[in-house]
């Protein structure tokens, strides 16, 4: 409940900065393509999930820090799956999650933009079908995120990559363990309010 609490105040510290009518608030939502890493154990060598669609959705500011360069912390619900093929059963991984990607950005062309940065992700929630999966060591990681976009008006739509830095692991009492680890394309669209 402390890196909840973490998140929030970092994330409610950008808010100060409106008050200077630099920083555009918005929501958000999109879809997620990847995978969440890989099973290990005794028996099994690397098992790599057949990659699944998720979802997010969040809100995000946006404070403009010079003419062309942005700041844009976001906060967000995220919901990724994976399946797994094992012994021919299909063993379905999912990880409810809160990101708090905090995003550099530069307009480049117009409308079009590029960014990157880190995204502290806090696990919710994840659960390997028909496995007792224990808790993952770490709830409270952090990733790399990294991609572009354009901005119309109101709206923003971006592709990017995100791809977690240190191994995160859940084990269950069989010996099995999965890679947390989110590796997948997020794609956005958001809005100004």
């Amino acid at each position: 409940m402390k890196n909840v609490f973490v998140f929030l105040v970092i994330f409610g510290s950008f808010t100060a900065l409106s008050q200077e009518n630099k920083v555009t608030f918005g929501v958000k939502a999109g879809l997620n393509y990847g995978d969440n890493g890989k099973i290990e154990g005794t028996d099994i060598i690397d098992l790599s999930a057949e990659d699944r669609v998720g979802y997010h959705l969040g809100v995000f500011l946006r404070g403009k820090l010079a003419d062309n360069v942005y700041l844009k912390p976001e906060l967000q619900y995220t919901v990724n799956n994976s399946t797994y093929t094992l012994a021919g059963v299909d063993l379905d991984y999912n990880i409810k999650k809160l990101d708090l990607p905090i995003l550099l950005g530069i307009s480049v062309l117009g409308p079009i933009h590029v960014f990157g940065g880190p995204a502290l992700q806090y696990i919710v929630e994840n659960d390997l079908e028909n496995v007792r999966l224990g808790d993952v060591k770490n709830e409270f990681t952090v990733g790399l995120q990294f991609g572009a976009g354009i901005q119309l008006e109101r709206f923003n739509l971006d592709l990017r990559y995100e791809r977690g830095l240190s191994k995160n692991r859940a084990e269950s009492g069989e010996g099995i363990r999965v890679d947390s680890r989110p590796n997948q394309l997020i794609l956005s669209i958001g809005v100004d309010l």
